[in-house]
């Protein structure tokens, strides 16, 4: 479907109202519809669409009731700020924070290469090395048909040997307690705050950059026993992290 104003042209068939409102979720998903912007109102989906003012409101409605926008009675329709939440006090994979969420997980599985040398990593102001033959993955997560994450894990073909031919479009946390009987002990991170790389715009699926947060971690499954390490890139106007502190 093309995504520009007024010109609709659908695989399938669908209502009238159901074309404008996957339009304009369509228009939030690439960034032009940034996260607290106003969306087109009834008179405007009228005069754009030529439609009556019955399938303007429900295509509104259904772009609402989807959980993309929010109407603001006397003010407008809003893009909402439909962030998934990820704690950084938990050792939590993608797919359970998605499913926790409510939502339906992906992933799309780019490229898998095995290395014969070490990898290394500074996290927190600490050199780790990851010794080699490891395998390195490169790994699109999505929400919901929504492409949120981009990540490239580092794994330890000594604790996960052959991990390489198994499915690794799945949780890797389940492969590695089911497959491999090992438990996650310790996670060490980094985050910062960036913006989408223009390399990477594509893998999103935008066509400006926004927001994002970078996480680079190690994971232990023993006591300085190295599992794996990653370097993930998580849409910032998605993704929130959150984090718990007490006294």
């Amino acid at each position: 479907m093309k995504t520009e104003w007024g010109r609709m042209t659908p695989a399938i068939p669908l209502p009238k109202y159901r074309r404008i409102s996957s339009e304009i979720i369509a228009m939030i998903q690439s960034g032009k519809l940034p996260v607290g912007g106003l969306v087109p109102s009834e008179n405007e989906l009228i005069r754009r669409f030529r439609v009556s003012n019955t399938i303007a409101r429900r295509a509104l409605q259904e772009a609402e009731q989807s959980g993309w926008v929010v109407r603001v009675k006397g003010k407008g329709t809003y893009v909402r700020q439909n962030r998934v939440d990820r704690s950084i006090t938990r050792i939590l994979g993608f797919t359970r924070n998605m499913l926790e969420a409510g939502r339906t997980p992906t992933t799309k599985l780019v490229r898998t290469l095995v290395h014969k040398g070490a990898h290394q990593l500074i996290v927190n102001g600490r050199l780790h090395v990851l010794r080699g033959p490891l395998c390195q993955i490169e790994r699109v997560r999505f929400c919901d048909g929504v492409p949120m994450m981009r990540e490239i894990r580092y794994i330890s073909l000594a604790f996960c040997p052959e991990i390489h031919k198994k499915p690794l479009e799945s949780s890797l946390y389940d492969l590695y307690e089911r497959d491999y009987g090992l438990q996650l002990m310790q996670v060490d991170q980094t985050l910062s705050a960036i913006q989408v790389p223009e390399e990477l715009l594509s893998v999103f699926g935008l066509k400006t950059t926004v927001p994002a947060f970078r996480v680079e971690g190690v994971t232990f499954c023993g006591k300085e026993l190295i599992l794996e390490m990653e370097d993930s890139i998580y849409r910032g106007d998605m993704y929130r992290f959150s984090v718990k502190a007490t006294r």
